[in-house]
């Protein structure tokens, strides 16, 4: 080989050859499959890069669902505050009307501010008499309103004697939302209102 023959004109000893030649040799092997190895491990990093980003760009596509989601959530409450639940005593005497309930009395309740934003009000009525599926129907029509209602009290008391009928004790909260922030007698209390209805 030409670079042997380059070797033998440094007037080395036969020993000093072999082991230049050896080095050569070594050298030549070295590079023809370290340069491989090289390109490989540089080609392993790329692909764990490629993978990294590929899951971050994921993780972001999946956090931009759940912040729609969260927005979507957060519109829908501002949605439903946005109209004011009316005086709640007629609405449960006509809610009630409507599944044949008999209504003996309400009590409005004064109200109380809850947080910053919230205002809580709160009327008590009385049932006489009714059936077990009028008032699940009275209660689910409350439900299904789409107003900032929750029921917040409810007492059942069997009447002795007669199949089917209940005297029950209904409160019913309403909670508005104010543009401005109202003054609140307990400054504790702070944040959104802790019922069913947000």
């Amino acid at each position: 080989m030409a670079l042997f023959s380059f070797i033998e004109r440094w007037n080395l000893s036969p020993r000093e050859q072999r082991l230049v030649r050896a080095l050569v040799v070594v050298a030549v092997a070295t590079a023809f499959i370290g340069a491989p190895l090289g390109v490989e491990s540089i080609v392993a990093a790329k692909r764990s890069e490629n993978a990294e980003m590929r899951q971050t760009i994921a993780e972001v596509q999946s956090a931009r669902a759940q912040i729609r989601e969260k927005q979507a959530k957060k519109d829908a409450i501002a949605a439903r505050y946005r109209t004011k639940s009316p005086e709640l005593g007629p609405l449960l005497e006509q809610s009630a009307r409507k599944q044949k309930l008999d209504v003996t009395d309400n009590t409005d309740r004064p109200a109380v501010p809850i947080g910053k934003r919230y205002t809580e009000r709160q009327t008590v009525i009385h049932l006489k008499k009714g059936g077990l599926l009028a008032i699940s129907k009275f209660l689910e029509s409350l439900e299904q309103s789409q107003l900032p209602l929750a029921v917040t009290r409810l007492n059942l008391r069997r009447r002795m004697g007669e199949p089917d009928a209940y005297d029950v004790e209904v409160g019913v909260s309403a909670y508005d939302r104010a543009e401005t922030p109202v003054s609140s007698a307990n400054p504790a209390v702070s944040g959104a209102p802790s019922g069913k209805a947000p």
